[in-house]
């Protein structure tokens, strides 16, 4: 039904790629052509990320793969051909990157949000989708925005056929790009939260690396609500900081689809989930005293 994907920076990679050069060489070109259409539209939302957050997003991505709009009759033959490309992946990648996709109902925005490096999403009702004054002012932030909204709606289509390979590729890096810009805003609402909620108690964004924290449980945040600014964090309630994903392809998304609002909002609604600052902190020693602070 999708293709599965390989890469991507906020879901822009592709697993199989039709042409010539290599999968990176290929979504180079569909990225750089996104930025150019962003750039005409609105040059705020053009900016790449940051520097420190370049050389993260150098490693293989973790958005999903470009399908032809007409996914659902792709879906089984891109399926039987990751079979042979899984033995030269990671020993973690044998298991497939799309979970409860049997059947040809999965909708879109299933689809993506079970996709590995996808588990910081959260699934976005359709009624809140359908609802214009929640996409207000994405139009203008997202090329191909019609064309986007139909694929994420799964609304059957056919300017598929109208368009080069090229073409649909942008509408799909288009559509995923929509859907993280209406899933910052959606998981600011009750229902957002709610599903994201049950993210948190199941540790799907992470525990905190820090040894004082004991494992806390960590939310996603952004550096910038500008898409394109910086890739997604996580925040850890106890110390108050901030920390890389564990895994690389978390570490890829655009951290424009959290924003910088929700952990703190998150934390304000649920109250009894705030832990107490840790009391311990790491003293360094040297042959058991503790060095002079000059």
């Amino acid at each position: 039904m999708y293709r599965d994907r390989e890469g991507g920076v906020g879901g822009l990679g592709k697993s199989e790629i039709v042409g010539g050069g290599g999968p990176l060489d290929r979504k180079r070109i569909v990225n750089d052509a996104l930025d150019k259409h962003l750039e005409k539209s609105s040059p705020s939302t053009s900016r790449g990320f940051n520097a420190k957050d370049k050389e993260r997003s150098s490693v293989p991505s973790t958005s999903p793969g470009k399908a032809k709009l007409d996914h659902r009759d792709s879906r089984s033959a891109s399926l039987a051909k990751n079979k042979s490309s899984d033995e030269e992946s990671e020993t973690d990648s044998e298991e497939s990157d799309v979970s409860g996709s049997d059947g040809d109902d999965t909708s879109w925005i299933s689809w993506f949000c079970n996709l590995r490096g996808n588990e910081f999403f959260c699934e976005v009702d359709d009624e809140y989708i359908q609802d214009d004054f929640n996409l207000c002012g994405l139009s203008s932030q997202v090329p191909y925005y019609d064309y986007a909204l139909d694929l994420i709606l799964d609304v059957e289509s056919s300017h598929g056929d109208m368009f080069t390979e090229e073409q649909n590729e942008l509408v799909e890096s288009a559509a995923e790009m929509l859907y993280g810009l209406i899933h910052v805003r959606y998981i600011l609402t009750t229902k957002g939260m709610t599903a994201m909620l049950e993210k948190y108690k199941s540790y799907d964004f992470g525990r905190c690396p820090r040894v004082y924290c004991c494992g806390q449980p960590c939310l996603p945040v952004g550096q910038s609500d500008i898409p394109r600014s910086s890739t997604v964090k996580i925040y850890c309630p106890k110390c108050e900081d901030i920390y890389y994903p564990r895994s690389k392809y978390q570490g890829n998304i655009d951290g424009a689809y959290f924003g910088t609002t929700f952990p703190h909002l998150f934390l304000m609604s649920y109250a009894h989930l705030k832990p107490q600052k840790p009391t311990q902190s790491y003293v360094p020693r040297v042959f058991g005293f503790k060095l002079h602070k000059p």
